[in-house]
Order: structure tokens, then C-alpha cells, then sequence
């Protein structure tokens, strides 16, 4: 291999060594558990019953595509899809400022609403004002990601969000439906009198959002996938051997994306008959300042107060684990994108990415999100607002990443024909319903 030739990991060989590479899927999983998951899909099981399971169903399967490919660009490459929107022919960065600042808008409210719903579970175990404690999970959160001591933690909260994700599956077992009941919501169809105001942010953030999808790009660079970081990749210019090497490595990238997806589908469906079985009948939606305390119900229907309390504590920790891994995507998305829009070679040698990450954190993702938080103390609307800029911004993000990929890689490194036809089909469905939703809005 020549000084110029492009760095490739060798791919793992083995079941054993391949199971060592699975983690970026399981991030992206988990980066989602707060605000798709946990809270929308209960109130929509609520709201309108089994009859938009097949909605669910489509939205985790065709973001398994758009990931797919995102993932592709990453590795094929080593590099993010950003670093790939910075160099799309037209005007300069254009294609930055359409991702980027809507994005301003999701960070900013997503973080305030996480911290928000995390905090009604706060004030259900420890004295205290709620704006308090949003506050506090917003900084405490901000403080580990700046300082990179938080791995400690997002193990012990991904242990407990397993956790939560187990208890799930077992309570909605418990619970199931008998007959064809859920099967009626795998025949498409919409609900009278439908709210796509409660929809489209359910399925914006349904595995994850935009945002989610372009920071997978940035965890396979971190994990070692394929190309390395800043190796100087021409994928135009790999030999034989080395495509050889990257299209293993996209294998297991699909694997660790699978292994996602079907996790995700598997608890969001939990968490949809928990949804419908338990809190309809009451009446009971999942809103605002009660967020916890209806969510906890689901599992004291099985486990009484024990259930009850185990439910408070994992809201807590899903919420607030989602609050860590959003601070830390955005604060990556948008450094990352800031020195690109500057241009390394006009920028101070101080002004690294790192360092930006840092004042992102601090500015975009700590004292922005705690204002708006202060200013309107509603998380349930400020989640919604974030959902439905997700949900828009997915059609866009599909068109950029089906280019990038079409353009930079070789032929044996493209998707195919059913892939690439199954990401646009994926843009169309997300475009449908954003569309949908503006014009019942009008």
C-alpha cells in the first residue's frame, strides 16, 4: 500500500468478532428511546388505538434504508455526511445551511423538551420546582458531555434503559390483546377526526430523526468502520481488494443497523399496546407536567407501587440519556458543520473542532434550550415542535445522501436498484405526510 492509499480496517471475521463491532446501531437506538418511543407512541396508542400500527411498521423499516445509506457514505469514505454536503456542486455550502439551520430550531427544543419530561419524573421522588430540576438535568448533562465523563454513566443508563425496554416487552405480553385486534392496524388506514400534529412528530422521531441519521455517520467514524478518519479517501481510486474490504464493511454496517431496527420495532410496538391497552380505556394521555406519572401507570397495572416507582425511575433515565446523547450529537453535527462553513485554512489555529464543540454545547444546547424551557414550560409542545422540523428534514436529507452516494462511489460500492428505490420511497412517505400535515394546518 502506497503513503497515498487510503487506510481500511480489516473487516472482523467470525461471529465473536463481529459481535465486538456491533455499539453505533445500538447508540442510534438508544439516542431515540425519549422522545419516539417513550412518550409519543404511548399517546398515539392512546389517542387512536392499533389503528396506525402499519404507520409505525413502514417508518422504522424505511429509516432502516436511509440509515443504510448514510452509514454506506461513512464507510466507504471515512467520512460524515456533512463533510459529503460541503462539497455537493452549486453555491458554496448550500447544502449545510438546509440541513443546519432548521436543525438550530431541533436542538434547541428537543433538549428543552427532554429535560422537561425528565424532570416530571424529578419532582415525583425529590422535593424541588420543576423548572428546577430541568434546569439541573440540562447542565449536569452538559457538564459530562463537554468534559468526556459520561461514559460511566450512559452505561449504567443504558443498563437501566435495557431495563426499561424488557419490562416493556413482558408488561405488553402480559397485556396482549386477544384475537385479530392489533392485526387491524396492518391494514393502511387513517383514524377519523386524525391530528397530524400528534403523527408527524411521532414519526419524525419514530428510531430517530434527521439529526439521528447524520449522527450515525459520525459513531461508525468513531468506532473504526471501514475507511479511517481522515484517512484522504478517494473511493474512486480503491483497488480490487480494497472495494473487496468495504463492501464487508457495509455488511456489517447493515447488520449493526438490523440489529436496530428490529430492537426498536420490537419496544415501540411494546410500548404501542401498553399504550392502548392500558391507558385508553382511562382516558389517560401522556401530556406536559404529567408526562411520568401517566407513563408510570402502564407498569403498575402488573407490578403495583414497585412497577409504578421502576417506571418513574427509567423515564428518568431515558429522558435524560437522550438529553446526554443529543447534547453530544449536536454539539458534533454542528462544530463539525462550523468548520466547514469557516474553512479550516481561514480559521485560528486555537479555533479546533473540539473547541467549538465545547461552545456549541454550552450556547446552542444549554442555555438556549433552558430559556426557551423558562419561557414556555410546556415539553410535550416543545418535543412536538422538534418532531415535525425532524419529519421535514428527512425527504431533504434522503435526496442529499442518494446523490452523495450515487456520485462519489464507485459502482461496486453504490446501492442497488432495489435499495435506491426503497430510500426514495422512504423520502416520498416522510414528504406525504409533511405535506399532510401543513395542509390540515392551512
Amino acid at each position: 500500500m502506497t503513503k497515498n492509499r487510503p487506510r481500511i480496517a480489516e473487516p472482523p471475521k467470525g461471529l465473536r468478532e463481529k459481535l465486538k463491532w456491533f455499539g453505533p446501531g445500538f447508540l442510534w437506538m438508544v439516542s431515540a428511546a425519549g422522545s419516539g418511543e417513550l412518550l409519543f407512541t404511548p399517546r398515539v396508542g392512546s389517542m387512536y388505538g392499533y389503528t396506525l400500527l402499519w404507520a409505525l411498521i413502514a417508518a422504522v423499516t424505511l429509516k432502516w434504508f436511509i440509515n443504510r445509506e448514510v452509514g454506506r457514505y461513512a464507510v466507504c469514505t471515512g467520512k460524515t455526511v456533512i463533510d459529503g454536503f460541503s462539497k455537493l456542486p452549486g453555491p458554496k455550502n448550500w447544502a449545510l445551511y438546509i440541513i443546519l439551520v432548521p436543525q438550530l430550531f431541533v436542538a434547541v427544543t428537543s433538549v428543552a423538551g427532554l429535560a422537561g419530561s425528565a424532570a416530571t419524573a424529578m419532582v415525583l421522588m425529590l422535593p424541588g420546582d420543576i423548572r428546577i430540576w430541568t434546569i439541573v438535568s440540562v447542565v449536569v448533562s452538559a457538564a459530562l458531555v463537554i468534559w468526556g465523563r459520561f461514559k460511566l454513566i450512559e452505561k449504567i443508563a443504558t443498563i437501566l434503559a435495557v431495563g426499561l425496554a424488557v419490562s416493556a416487552v413482558v408488561a405488553a405480553v402480559s397485556v396482549f390483546p386477544e384475537g385479530g385486534k392489533i392485526l387491524g392496524g396492518l391494514v393502511p388506514k387513517t383514524p377519523d377526526n386524525i391530528q397530524y400534529a400528534e403523527i408527524l412528530p411521532w414519526l419524525g422521531f419514530m428510531l430517530c430523526g434527521a439529526a439521528g441519521l447524520i449522527w450515525y455517520s459520525y459513531w461508525l467514524n468513531a468506532k473504526g468502520y471501514g475507511v479511517q478518519k481522515d484517512a484522504g479517501v478517494d473511493p474512486g481510486a480503491l483497488t480490487e481488494a480494497e472495494t473487496r474490504k468495504a463492501s464487508a464493511w457495509i455488511r456489517q454496517m447493515t447488520a449493526d443497523t438490523t440489529l436496530a431496527v428490529v430492537g426498536t420495532l420490537i419496544i415501540t410496538v411494546a410500548f404501542l399496546i401498553l399504550g392502548v391497552e392500558l391507558l385508553k380505556p382511562k382516558g389517560l394521555i401522556p401530556d406536559e407536567n404529567k408526562v411520568a406519572e401517566v407513563l408510570g401507570r402502564m407498569l403498575s397495572h402488573n407490578w403495583g407501587a414497585t412497577g409504578f416507582w421502576f417506571m418513574v425511575i427509567a423515564i428518568f433515565v431515558g429522558f435524560w440519556d437522550t438529553v446526554l446523547s443529543n447534547q453530544d450529537g449536536f454539539g458534533r453535527m454542528f462544530s463539525g458543520g462550523l468548520r466547514l462553513l469557516v474553512g479550516s485554512k481561514k480559521s485560528p489555529p486555537w479555533l479546533t473542532e473540539e473547541f467549538l464543540k465545547r461552545i456549541v454545547v454550552v450556547i446552542l444546547v444549554t442555555i438556549a434550550p433552558i430559556t426557551v424551557y423558562l419561557l414556555m414550560g410546556e415539553p410535550v409542545r416543545l418535543l412536538k415542535i422538534a418532531g415535525a422540523i425532524e419529519a421535514f428534514d428527512i425527504p431533504i436529507l434522503v435526496g442529499l445522501i442518494l446523490y452523495l452516494n450515487h456520485k462519489h462511489l464507485p459502482g461496486a460500492l453504490r446501492p442497488s436498484r432495489f435499495s435506491f428505490a426503497c430510500t426514495a420511497l422512504a423520502g416520498v412517505f416522510f414528504a406525504v405526510f409533511a405535506v399532510i400535515y401543513v395542509m390540515q394546518l392551512v
